[in-house]
């Protein structure tokens, strides 16, 4: 097989295996949904291995398919850019993919809708994977919006429940007002570029970097600036960061295995991948990486806050991702976009392992998310504790983990970093460290340790009160576990009395220690080269002017030893501290937690309110939408289209025809009568005419 038939079997694979899946998910059987899928995902991964070896040989790709549509002398094309950033995030994309394909065998066996599902995931892929691997802004943005409609499918993949319809709405809602500006992004470009291909737009880029362009009045702005804050925009949309993030949160509506491939390996990665990949554009604009950075760095403090104070365990890992995506983006704003990546990387692993070390909770527990009805569940559930321990540690940046090398680099970054806003970036990336700590042991000791909950009589009477109370609701406060699994309010939440937590078939384990593996020691291995190596090197433009990965290199004294030097830092005490207050607050001493939320009323209930973000877009955002929708309704519709045009319209030919009638009277002598009027009006106006 020649090289670009492999490039063509990784997105085509999994695209097969959806299709056969999705038309045929009313006859086929379960087995066959599973198999052909997973076969599918699992060829792109071999696929893709093979490319990525194949680009560490020194062979690169950047060439056409087949050609969309011609307009003008603009040419618009289906292609491919294969090189060391997309031949990584292919491996990455459809290695969590596999094993989250797997996962769901076990945590989807009772759903009816599992064919249906394994359709979708497996579309999923195949759109992430034209995302990555396209060599023009159109393909990007096809596999952006591809990624973001089967997403929406997913999230709201339990229909006829009422929050997934407002989840999915939400999703949808939110990531069109970034979507908005990632147009206008391209569409800049397109005007003043005369192409959508990467190569030759970012060869052009630096002709461009001080060309003018005047919005509105007689203000000049930069093109460069305004390009890369209109596709900045976009990211903001599909990678969550404020104040487009309100809708990650809520994608917890979906069934656990989609909560971790959004959050970990593809869909919220898509804007910190395109930044990456628009490097030598973004580089040209000092302006826009300072708006980058300032929005990231807000992004990683105050979403890792609202981390602090939720009980649902999907949703404590939302936030968490929340703030991971806010640290990547702090990474790209510093010009640092091989950290962005590399941390990337190593959260689409110890992520993955989260979400579903969270799923196989749920399944334990007989589908109860609610933190305060676990405890003591080491002992029930062994593997899922070992392999949460182990991400957890991975997302904490806990010294020789994978998410210590990618965390540590990006703070060490904003250390060496000039630009406007780093002062205030590093303050926020350094206190993060903190607060992430806090809200993943918080949920850890929880879950994992202390009294058993559910055999608590008085904790079974009020949790059953709370569930009766509450059906379902989890979008007031997220104080309330609901069923991630069934499908109706009768279906059992938690456990009775008496009954005990399970370990999770090897189904949903084997993906577990499949995950973990890599949360230890793909970091450790992988710094050097992503960092300090070649691997990006012709991929990746460096931005000479921002000096920050150069001065990192001087510093940096191999993998162990920057493990061990870590000993010393603020960070490293900072999260020590965490994990003994956190410890204190939830095994010791239960009571202080409540006491503080009490004294300190007022934060708390705007950290519980999320900031009124939701309330804002509920009554600025949707509000205004619906008088607007509702002016255009009573007025536009029912006014002038039906009442003026409809029927006006028909009133007009009602009285023309009233009128006329009384001239179509049938008798003859009226007619010539009329012939003869009109015979006198045709004399009299030549006579006075000539």
């Amino acid at each position: 097989m020649d090289m670009k038939s492999l490039y063509l079997t990784v997105p085509l694979a999994p695209l097969a295996g959806a299709v056969l899946a999705g038309l045929f998910c009313r006859v086929v059987p379960r087995w066959f949904a599973a198999g052909v899928t997973i076969l599918g995902v699992a060829i792109s991964l071999v696929a893709s291995l093979l490319v990525l070896q194949d680009v560490l040989a020194g062979h690169t790709f950047n060439g056409n398919l087949y050609t969309w549509a011609t307009s003008a002398d603009i040419t618009f094309n289906v292609g491919f850019q294969i090189d060391a950033l997309s031949a990584m995030m292919m491996c990455v994309v459809t290695s969590v993919s596999l094993l989250v394909h797997i996962y769901t065998i076990g945590y989807m066996s009772e759903d009816d809708g599992f064919n249906r599902f394994f359709s979708f995931i497996s579309l999923f892929t195949f759109s992430m994977l034209m995302l990555v691997m396209s060599n023009n802004f159109l393909q990007l943005f096809f596999g952006w919006e591809a990624v973001g409609l089967v997403s929406y499918l997913l999230i709201g993949f339990w229909y006829t429940r009422p929050t997934a319809i407002f989840a999915n709405l939400k999703a949808f809602l939110v990531n069109r007002v970034g979507d908005f500006g990632f147009i206008l992004g391209i569409g800049l470009v397109l005007a003043y570029f005369g192409t959508l291909d990467y190569k030759t737009v970012f060869d052009a880029a630096p002709a461009l970097a001080n060309k003018t362009i005047n919005l509105w009045g007689s203000a000049e702005w930069s093109l460069m600036t305004v390009t890369c804050i209109c596709l900045f925009i976009g990211a903001m949309g599909k990678s969550a960061q404020v104040p487009l993030h309100v809708w990650l949160p809520d994608s917890m509506e979906g069934p656990t295995p989609i909560s971790a491939l959004i959050h970990a390996a593809t869909m919220v990665t898509a804007g910190i991948f395109m930044v990456a990949r628009c490097s030598p554009m973004f580089n040209l604009s000092p302006t826009a990486l300072s708006f980058v950075l300032i929005i990231g760095a807000t992004t990683a403090l105050f979403m890792g806050f609202l981390g602090m104070i939720q009980n649902d365990i999907k949703r404590i890992v939302a936030y968490s991702t929340l703030s991971q995506l806010g640290y990547m983006t702090v990474a790209l704003g510093v010009a640092a976009y091989p950290i962005a990546i590399f941390h990337l990387m190593t959260h689409a692993f110890f992520k993955a392992l989260l979400f579903l070390g969270a799923g196989s909770v749920i399944i334990g527990m007989h589908h109860d998310q609610d933190i305060r009805n676990m405890g003591g569940l080491w002992k029930y559930m062994p593997i899922t504790w070992i392999t949460t321990l182990i991400g957890s540690l991975s997302l904490i940046a806990f010294p020789f983990f994978s998410g210590f090398y990618s965390k540590d680099s990006i703070i060490e970054a904003v250390h060496f970093s000039s630009l406007t806003g780093s002062g205030y970036a590093l303050f926020a990336v350094t206190a993060s460290v903190f607060v992430t700590a806090f809200y993943t042991f918080r949920s850890y000791f929880i879950v994992f340790h202390g009294p058993e909950r559910w055999n608590d009589p008085a904790h079974v009477a009020a949790a059953a009160h709370a569930h009766d109370g509450h059906a379902h609701d989890d979008h007031g406060h997220d104080d309330h576990g609901h069923d991630d699994h069934a499908h109706d309010d009768a279906h059992h939440h938690g456990l009775q009395p008496g009954d005990n937590p399970h370990e999770s078939p090897w189904v949903v384990t084997f993906p577990l220690i499949m995950l973990a593996i890599p949360s230890v020691l793909i970091g450790y291995y992988a710094i050097d080269p992503m960092l300090y190596g070649s691997f990006f090197d012709g991929v990746i433009a460096v931005n000479k002017g921002l000096p920050v990965m150069a001065a990192m290199e001087e510093e940096f004294h191999g993998p162990l030893g920057m493990a061990i030097h870590s000993i010393q830092t603020l960070p490293f005490w900072l999260m020590m501290a965490a994990i003994a207050v956190t410890y204190y607050f939830y095994m010791i001493k239960p009571s202080v937690p409540a006491a503080l939320a009490k004294k300190f009323h007022g934060i708390y209930t705007l950290m519980d309110n999320k900031y009124y973000f939701d309330a804002f877009n509920m009554a600025v955002f949707a509000g205004g939408a619906r008088k607007i929708g509702g002016f255009l309704n009573r007025f536009g519709e029912a006014t002038l289209i039906d009442g003026f045009f409809v029927n006006g319209s028909a009133k007009l030919v009602g009285v023309v025809a009233g009128i006329v009638r009384h001239f179509q009277t049938g008798y003859l002598y009226q007619y010539a009568f009329t012939m003869i009027i009109g015979v006198f009006a045709l004399l009299t106006l030549w006579f006075f005419t000539t």
